[in-house]
Parts: structure tokens; sequence; C-alpha cells
């Protein structure tokens, strides 16, 4: 107990790393997982869906544990934080697929497998909601319980926007690998899955920062967060998802990280000269 009370940021990426990475191979085990990529479209909400409560079930114990009844209450003040300046719902909703969708016109114009997967998909009704409720579900309410509702909350009394970001981003990233490799598909075990995995990182890194930068700018609204999650899985994986695989994905998701990664270094540029005059 005194371990966790004095490192509370480092048990809670064990608890949230030892749930979801230890559920994905005890759970994938019996299907012989990874595989294939159609094993996986099939069974992932057997080996999947539990691996997403790793950060929720962390969250919630580290809050507990930490902040007892005050911290759970504090929690949901946090999570049920709506009165914002309408702006801040925008700029949570819109970010990424503004981002993402003149990326794509670009990328479309030299190859089709780049045409945004809402103009692709026979079933468009179906992705939206596909997209919605998964990034509401998972991207948003279970990882952000624990990403922003805990660790997020407790680095920024020690460190920067930037700095939490940094550390969250970075291990937000990392956390995903078990996920990338069993939808990796033609990618395999290659040179190609590696650099898609880096990237991930790095682009996940850029997303997290603004996620920070949000939280604060909103006076540590929760819910915002998670609905800029939500929107970033959401359209990202679902809705405006290219079809493209490989190297050509590859290429498209350094394209995208490069994207965040300006914004994110233009929002701070502004800042930083607001500060100064």
């Amino acid at each position: 107990m005194n371990l966790l009370k004095k490192t509370p940021v480092l048990c809670y990426f064990a608890i949230t790393f030892l749930i979801s990475w230890g559920g994905v191979f005890i759970l994938g085990y019996p299907y012989e997982m990874p595989s294939t990529k159609e094993q996986f479209q099939a069974l992932w909400t057997a080996v999947v869906v539990p691996y997403f409560l790793g950060p929720a079930i962390a969250g919630l114990l580290m809050t507990a544990i930490i902040g007892g009844r005050k911290g759970l209450r504090d929690l949901r003040d946090r999570l049920f934080k709506w009165r914002i300046s309408l702006k801040w719902y925008a700029i949570a909703l819109l970010t990424a697929p503004i981002i993402v969708t003149p990326l794509l016109f670009i990328f479309s114009l030299y190859s089709p497998v780049f045409l945004p997967g809402i103009v692709t998909s026979a079933d468009k009704v179906s992705a939206i909601l596909t997209g919605i409720v998964t990034g509401v579900l998972f991207g948003g309410l279970m990882e952000e319980l624990g990403w922003t509702g805990f660790a997020v909350h407790v680095l920024l009394k020690r460190f920067s926007t930037f700095k939490t970001g940094l550390i969250i981003g970075t291990l937000h990233g990392v956390w995903h690998f078990p996920v990338k490799i069993l939808i990796s598909g033609p990618l395999g075990l290659s040179p190609f899955l590696v650099i898609d995995l880096i990237t991930a990182v790095v682009n996940l890194t850029a997303w997290r920062i603004l996620m920070v930068w949000i939280y604060n700018c909103t006076g540590g609204s929760l819910l915002t967060t998670m609905l800029m999650h939500a929107s970033l899985t959401a359209s990202t994986l679902f809705i405006l998802a290219p079809t493209a695989t490989g190297s050509s994905l590859v290429v498209y998701n350094l394209a995208a990280a490069a994207a965040v990664w300006i914004v994110v270094a233009a929002i701070f540029l502004i800042h930083h000269k607001s500060k100064e005059e």
C-alpha cells in the first residue's frame, strides 16, 4: 500500500499493462492468436474488449487508493464537467477529422486506397455507428478514465502540459502494441510493422499532448478529453479510415503523425508568443 501511494503513476501503468497485455495473451492463447487479421476480426470481442478494461480498472483503483471517497467524487465531478465554452467542444470533436481529411484527399490523388472509409464503405450507416460507439465506449470512456482521469491529473501537479503529454503519450502508444500486432494483417512481423509501431507511439504522443492541453484549458474537464479521444478513434479507425495496407499505410501514418506534431508546434508557439505579449 505504501508503494502504491509513493509511486502512484508508476503503479497505475504497471496495473494497466498487467491487465491489458496479460488479458490479451491469456485470452488469446486458446485461439492461437496472433495469427491472421480475419481471425482477429472474428474474435476481437472475446480477446480485445477486456484489454480496454486495463486503464479503466487501474484508474479507478488508484483513485480510490490515493484519494479515497474524496478522490472518487473529484473524478466524478471532472467526468461531468460540461459547462465550458462551445469552442472547446468543437476543438475536441473536429480536430481529428480536420487533420485527417486533407491528408486523405492528397493521398487519394495518387491511389484510390486512400479514399476515406465512409466513401468506399458499402454500409455507410453501419460504419458511422460502429465508429461512434467504439470511440465513445473504448477510446473515450474506458481509456480516459485511467489515462486522463488518474495519470494525467496526477502528473500535472509536477510537470508541464508538454512533459505530461510526452510521458503519458509514449506509454499510451506502447500500450497499443499487442492490438497493433494482432491487426497488422499483411504487415506480419516485418520491418514495416516495427516502423508502424514506432509511428503509432510518435502519433499518439502528439495527440496526448493536445488532449492534455485541452484538459488544462477546460479547467480539468475529463468529459472533453473523452470526446476528443472518441472522435480520434471514430474518425481515424472507422469513418475516415482508408483501405490502404502494408507499406502504403505506413507512409500515410508517418504523414499523419507529422501533421499532428505540426499542430502541436503551432499551438505552443502561439501560446508562448501570447505569454510574451
